[in-house]
């Protein structure tokens, strides 16, 4: 057993960790790929316990309360899109989520509130040529203090600039080609990581969707280096949910 604390920076909702951190947090008892299922949402300033099972998975508990539980897994995706470093910085002015609209402006990969070199400040928007395709690509050059001991980025900070943009991404509703702004919290996310690259390396994130079913929405996403370098993939399953159950008060 390994106790784990979500410190108050890695915020989603303004309560609770952002899935894709916390989701790396736990992936990192889990050799290779791994899938991870967010149960609750996870308490931010609170000793939580990664307990391995028998069956070879591991839960994060809270208590006596499951949190997130975590498997290998195989990730591999149907197709990969790259952008230039160039073309993802001009996406990101074409976000679909504007500042002053922005529902969880505090969130650490997505949030402009967060300052640079706090929070990841990762805004996908979508490529002008991939219009009907909601492809969609940010810029990301991480910080140095996202580093691990090995001076590499640490694994979990891939699996969180891959979280956001397959939120944005499962808001793009083909049938209309435009972006709605239901409310959303992570369900479940799978990650293989290829490589990690170094602080101050400039990175291209892309997201696109792959489906809907009810309210669950499909997205994946991939991480490059300037040089077109493949560092991690994802995929993710999204929830459409009530705006006060994403804030924490449902």
């Amino acid at each position: 057993m390994t106790r784990i604390i979500i410190d108050q920076r890695y915020c989603g909702p303004p309560n609770s960790g952002n899935g894709g951190y916390v989701c790396g947090r736990l992936a990192r008892h889990i050799p290779g790929a791994a899938e991870v299922t967010l149960r609750a949402p996870p308490p931010l300033d609170t000793p939580l316990d990664a307990v391995a099972i028998d069956d070879g998975t591991w839960e994060l508990r809270d208590g006596a309360k499951i949190v997130a539980i975590g498997r290998a897994a195989s990730v591999e995706l149907a197709r990969i899109e790259t952008a230039s470093f160039e073309e993802a910085t001009a996406a990101e002015l074409l976000t679909p989520v504007k500042p002053h609209e922005h529902p969880l402006p505090t969130c650490f990969v997505c949030g402009p509130a967060r300052a640079k070199g706090d929070g990841l400040r990762i805004f996908a928007g979508p490529l002008g040529r991939h219009a009907r395709n909601a492809v969609l690509a940010a810029s990301w050059t991480p910080d140095a203090n996202l580093a691990a001991e090995d001076g590499l980025i640490a694994s979990e900070f891939l699996w969180s600039a891959l979280d956001c943009p397959t939120g944005y991404a499962c808001n793009y509703n083909q049938e209309s080609d435009s972006f709605d702004q239901a409310p959303l919290l992570l369900g479940r996310m799978s990650a293989r990581i290829e490589a990690r690259p170094r602080p101050g390396d400039r990175c291209v994130i892309t997201a696109w969707p792959t489906g809907r079913d009810g309210r669950k929405r499909t997205a994946e996403a991939a991480a490059h280096d300037e040089a077109g370098r493949l560092l991690a993939v994802a995929r993710a399953t999204w929830i459409a949910v009530e705006r006060e159950v994403q804030l924490g008060r449902g």
